[in-house]
């Protein structure tokens, strides 16, 4: 094990955000060549604050946001490809709702104190992207935290007492004020920032800057 200090690595990111799940398996697979440890720390935002709590109906959102759904084919079918070469298996029809992504915010807020943040931010991406679950619904929610090791009834109670939503709402409105426009956003030892899904080769760029700069 190396004595070099652990790299920080914080990730501005919306669950509902494909290139943020894509560019989750590119860390990844771009964390398996660095040479040092790293903390990864996950960090909220909402691509869309308007969408009501329930959520609404994901075809019809679709079409508002890409008229010409040629475009939006077009898109599913690029995100489906890049994700079959870092196993991911995009299932884009499968979703049937657009969710307000707070309450998942608040969960993975919860589970980082609990150190399992990294298996709920997965679980959050796999549930809605692979499986088409509703991850505005806090049945579904209370599921996956508790498949991830979180306390269901804990989690339950912070979910009724609007636990923490000021401190999450906090931290979606400090990533536009440093800059943050889209998603995924990823700061390397609070110094290096890289925006976008970027390959694996150009993050493992990178994160050896951050670590040469830092030493």
């Amino acid at each position: 094990m190396s004595d070099t200090k652990a790299l920080t690595i914080d990730i501005v990111s919306d669950v509902v955000c494909p290139w943020c799940y894509l560019g989750k398996a590119h860390l990844e697979r771009a964390l398996l060549s660095f040479e040092s440890e790293v903390i990864v720390r996950w960090h909220p935002y909402q691509l869309d604050p308007t969408i009501p709590k329930e959520g609404v109906d994901r075809a019809r959102y679709m079409a508002q946001k890409f008229p010409n759904p040629e475009q939006l084919n077009a898109a599913h079918q690029r995100l489906e490809s890049l994700g079959q070469k870092q196993d991911l298996a995009f299932n884009f029809a499968a979703i049937k709702r657009s969710p307000n992504t707070l309450d998942a915010h608040r969960l993975i807020f919860w589970a980082q104190e609990a150190g399992v943040q990294n298996e709920v931010v997965t679980a959050l991406f796999k549930a809605y992207f692979e499986e088409g679950l509703d991850i505005g619904d806090r049945s579904i929610l209370l599921d996956l935290a508790e498949k991830a090791g979180l306390d269901r009834g804990l989690v339950e109670r912070g979910f009724a007492e609007d636990l923490d939503v000021n401190d999450v709402l906090a931290e979606i409105e400090e990533a536009r004020r440093i800059g943050v426009t889209g998603v995924p956003f990823f700061i390397l030892d609070r110094r290096l920032a890289v925006s976008g899904a970027q390959p694996p080769e150009i993050l493992l760029d990178a994160l050896r800057q951050a670590l040469t700069d830092a030493a």
